[in-house]
């Protein structure tokens, strides 16, 4: 061999080797990658790929279906798979068509998350608390409360069938992907309510079907879309419950009395469609008519009168009852009962009748004057006593009230009340009968007369006979004699002389003489004094019996006037 030749040699030696390694960089594998292989052969539940460089891997053909991907695999197929690892113990690649798929998903799942778009996926399984969706190979999650607008207890019909998501979180770090099926079902529920309730307009009438009831009204379906009928747009009358009305899957003609674009809440009514029997009601029920209803509702406030369909009025609790007062409307009237009331007021504009049920019942207080006119006596039973007076029960069950001052001529109100406790009969005067305030006065003392008006001529000056009726320190208490005046003599009144002005030496049930001091009748107010009597009679025996310069003593002198008083009454 030359010297030429053996160059020649050495260049195609390395020629080859470096197209060799070019050949062996195009086709490097780095493990966690995806690659293309091809399908060299098929063996029973797996395929055997041929990822280039002289390397195969085995895959089992489950992996290359699934929920959603049915297809069959063949001899000479390309395609895409993940490499765990390149070479195993026994000199093979381990490779995985599901990791490859779920890589590739991955990408296009964070451009759809990105862009807010949907994504197609296939409800596969159940697990704790929702579903998982298989979204061409990544696995995700769908929470129970994401499957529907409504609750569905069944899934089983939307299993296996390839739907759109809206992608609610991703978290790729830890594989976590959440999905939901309700955000696209709102979506286009919202698109379609909007197509429909463009098409829709207030005032229309229309028809649907009732499609649920509540307590406070009924939903109606009007193709497509819901309108609520409330219960107070059911009927002109009072309905307790929307079921009275509407039953569920029943066909109703509506009107469309408002529509919220924004929300898409639509407002409908059946009453609507009727005559309003507001329209004319000051004519057919003018103030003080009386005429008969069905109580239908009772409140703490009063009781719900129908006295025809549509038209309800108030009965308030204070035109309830003339005596009953602060006392609830159900212990009066009840539900269903039928009762006799006056119109008292009609507001057409608020829509508003105010009934009275006392006022088709005579006034007590009217009854009360008739019969008992001022200066007749009645009997009661002692109701109440307060720290003005007492309370009597009396005929036509109303009260009359004895005020302190009228229950004694002589002694403080504050004392005499102490005698009395609930339940006594007590007779007594009428006094006054007020029926519009609704008072009737009483007075106690009046049936014993006035002592002060049958006191005859007494008068300031005139000497009158008194009878101890107590003994106090202060002085004495005393009864004039032959009238039912009594009076308070102080100590100072009871003698001239301080030595005898003491009140211990008088006894009840004593009598004496005194001096009437001062009579007046109009302020019931009189006093007697036994010092002015002997200051009196002292000044009457000077003048008759001595002077100043007779040079007779006080002690003859009122001797000679004893002397000449005891043989006049001889």
């Amino acid at each position: 061999m030359t010297a030429g030749t053996a160059l020649q040699q050495n260049a195609y030696r390395d020629d080859f080797a470096a197209l060799l390694e070019e050949s062996f960089l195009q086709h490097e594998i780095t493990e966690g990658s995806v690659v293309k292989g091809r399908v060299v052969a098929i063996e029973k539940d797996v395929a055997v790929i041929d990822i280039g460089a002289k390397t195969e891997g085995r895959v089992a053909l489950k992996e290359f279906t699934g929920p959603g991907r049915e297809g069959e695999l063949s001899v000479g197929d390309e395609v895409e798979v993940y490499v765990d690892r390149i070479e195993n113990a026994l000199g093979e690649a381990v490779i995985s068509r599901d990791k490859a798929r779920r890589e590739e998903s991955w990408v296009k799942l964070e451009k759809a998350f990105e862009a807010n778009e949907r994504v197609t996926g296939t409800i596969f399984n159940q697990v704790k608390g929702g579903y998982t969706v298989d979204l061409d190979g990544a696995v995700a999650f769908l929470p129970r409360s994401q499957v529907d607008i409504r609750p569905v207890r069944d899934v089983t019909p939307l299993l296996g069938t390839p739907q759109p998501f809206q992608i609610l979180k991703m978290d790729r770090r830890r594989g976590n992907i959440v999905v939901s099926r309700r955000t696209v079902l709102e979506e286009s529920r919202a698109e379609q309510r909007s197509e429909l309730v463009a098409n829709l307009e207030e005032g229309q009438v229309i028809d649907g079907v009732v499609k649920n009831i509540t307590e406070y009204g009924a939903f109606v379906d009007l193709g497509g879309i819901d309108g609520l009928l409330h219960v107070t747009d059911m009927a002109w009358r009072r309905v307790n419950h929307p079921s009275e009305v509407v039953q569920i899957g029943q066909t109703v003609k509506v009107k469309i009395i408002k529509i919220n674009h924004e929300t898409h809440r639509i407002s409908l009514g059946i009453k609507q469609l009727l005559a309003d029997p507001w329209e004319g009601i000051q004519a057919r029920y003018p103030v003080d008519a009386k005429l008969k209803g069905r109580v239908t509702n009772i409140t703490d406030y009063g009781a719900f009168v129908e006295l025809e369909p549509g038209i309800e009025g108030l009965i308030h609790v204070s035109e309830m009852s003339w005596t009953k007062k602060n006392v609830h409307p159900g212990k009066i009237v009840s539900t269903s009962q039928e009762v006799e009331v006056q119109i008292l007021e009609v507001d057409p504009v608020k829509r508003r009748i105010s009934l009275g049920l006392k006022q088709t019942l005579q006034n007590p207080w009217d009854a009360f004057a008739e019969k008992h006119p001022v200066g007749s006596e009645v009997e009661g039973e002692v109701k109440n006593k307060t720290e003005f007076g007492l309370f009597i029960g009396l005929e036509g069950d109303v009260d009359g009230m004895v005020h302190l001052s009228d229950l004694d001529w002589n002694r403080p109100g504050e004392q005499v009340i102490e005698e009395y406790k609930k339940g006594d009969v007590v007779r007594a005067q009428v006094l006054d009968v007020d029926v519009e305030k609704e008072r009737i006065s009483l007075g106690v003392k009046q049936l014993g007369g006035d002592p002060f008006a049958e006191a005859g001529e007494i008068k300031k000056g005139q000497i009158v006979t008194c009878e101890v009726v107590e003994v106090k320190d202060s002085g004495v208490e005393v009864k004039i004699a032959d009238t039912d005046m009594q009076t308070f003599v102080r100590r100072a009144e009871l003698a001239r002389d301080r030595g005898d002005q003491r009140p211990e030496r008088f006894a009840p049930g004593e009598k004496f003489d005194a001096r009437v001091v001062q009579f007046d009748r109009k302020a019931r107010r009189v006093q007697v004094s036994i010092k002015a009597l002997e200051m009196a009679e002292e000044k009457e025996a000077m003048a008759q019996f001595g002077s100043a310069d007779s040079g007779a003593s006080l002690g003859d002198i009122l001797g000679a006037a004893f002397n000449k008083k005891r043989s006049d009454d001889e």
